[in-house]
């Protein structure tokens, strides 16, 4: 059993997310998914860059850092697109990491918003479609190809299509068959970190 944090996208904890972190905890998984928004949901993925933008980037990244303040080392960090930013901080800085699952985004190793270089024994899986104009587009591509060339455990798999947050059953652009294998590849992550 692995203990998971996972953070929201920008749209909010929609209810697709809880269902994916209840299909965690069903196979047996302890998680935990912080409201960074405070029970907030946004119909589009620039609204809710609208309101983080009101926030500061900055002091959203702070939000989901501090989530991790009152718990154990020993965990591993989902972040769905803008909850990258908290999960890839807390895997490549906070001790203890076991693992980084990262979807729909990826930072890169160097210049801005980096963490440093990826820690040694820390894996880490990085999902997103192979035609998505914000993954492939904005450059996060070429991040998670970086940190498959650096890290020790590292793994890049790219779905066919052009959704964003393709994983979130609740929204229109979910995709069931690459959601249903991006699941199965994640359960089988947890079930060896």
């Amino acid at each position: 059993m692995a203990a998971v944090l996972l953070f929201h996208h920008a749209q909010g904890l929609t209810p697709g997310l809880r269902a994916f972190a209840d299909e965690l905890r069903a196979a047996g998984h302890a998680v935990i998914a912080p409201d960074l928004f405070g029970g907030r949901l946004f119909a589009s993925i620039d609204d809710g860059l609208a309101y983080v933008g009101t926030i500061g980037f900055d002091a959203m990244l702070e939000r989901g850092t501090r989530a991790a303040d009152a718990l154990p080392a020993g965990l591993v960090y989902i972040g769905f697109s803008l909850g990258v930013l908290p999960a890839q901080k807390l895997a490549q800085t906070r001790p203890g990491a076991r693992g980084a699952l990262l979807f729909h985004a990826c930072l890169p190793l160097s210049g801005d918003w980096t963490f440093g270089p990826w820690p040694a024994g820390v894996p880490v899986q990085i999902h997103g479609m192979d035609n998505d104009p914000i993954f492939v587009g904005e450059g996060d591509i070429e991040a998670a190809r970086e940190i498959v060339a650096q890290a020790q455990d590292a793994e890049l798999f790219l779905y066919p299509g052009d959704q964003h947050y393709f994983a979130d059953r609740s929204l229109p652009s979910y995709d069931a068959p690459a959601a249903a294998l991006l699941t199965q590849r994640v359960l089988e992550f947890l079930a060896r970190v």
